[in-house]
C-alpha cells in the first residue's frame, strides 16, 4: 500500500472506469445488482477521491455536494484484499481534508450496518431509524467537519 497516489478524479479521467468497476465488484455485483446499478445521474457534480497504483484503483470515497456548505459522502469501496488495513480511513481523511479547504461543513451518509463502527471509528453519529436501501439494512450518519 506504500506505493499508492491519492487523487481526485472526473467522470472524464482515465482512472473513472476503473472506480466504476471497484464500486461495482465491491457494491453492487456481492448483492445481485447489474453493472449499470453502479452510476448516478449525479456523477459529474460529485468529488471522486480514488487510491490507486500502477493505473488500478484499490479504493474510492465520493461526495455529492447538497449545498453549499454540507452533502453526502456516498460509494465508498476498497479492493477486498486491502480491506481492514486503513485504506479507508486514509480516504475519508483524505476527502474530509478537502471538504474543509472548500468551505463544506457537514457531512452525512447512509453505511451499510455492518461497517456502522467504521464510521464511527472516524467520528460519524447515527441518527434516524434504520432503513433498508440497495435491499440490505442500513444507518443514516453524519459528522461536522
Amino acid at each position: 500500500m506504500t506505493d499508492l497516489r491519492f487523487d481526485f478524479i472526473d467522470p472524464r479521467h482515465p482512472l473513472y472506469e476503473g472506480e466504476l468497476e471497484l464500486r461495482f465488484r465491491v457494491l453492487r455485483e456481492p448483492l445481485g445488482h447489474a453493472r449499470e446499478d453502479v452510476k448516478f445521474p449525479f456523477e459529474s457534480e460529485s468529488l471522486h477521491l480514488v487510491a490507486h497504483a500502477g493505473g488500478v484503483v484499490q479504493g474510492c470515497v465520493l461526495f455529492n455536494p447538497e449545498d453549499a456548505h454540507s452533502g453526502r459522502l456516498f460509494q465508498m469501496a476498497v479492493l477486498p484484499s486491502l480491506q481492514g488495513r486503513g485504506l479507508g480511513a486514509k480516504l475519508v481523511r483524505a476527502l474530509e481534508d478537502e471538504l474543509r479547504k472548500r468551505g463544506f461543513r457537514h457531512v452525512h451518509l447512509h453505511a451499510r450496518a455492518p461497517v456502522v463502527p467504521f464510521y464511527e471509528r472516524l467520528g460519524y453519529a447515527v441518527y434516524d431509524e434504520p432503513f433498508v436501501e440497495v435491499g440490505i439494512p442500513h444507518r443514516h450518519m453524519q459528522r461536522d467537519l
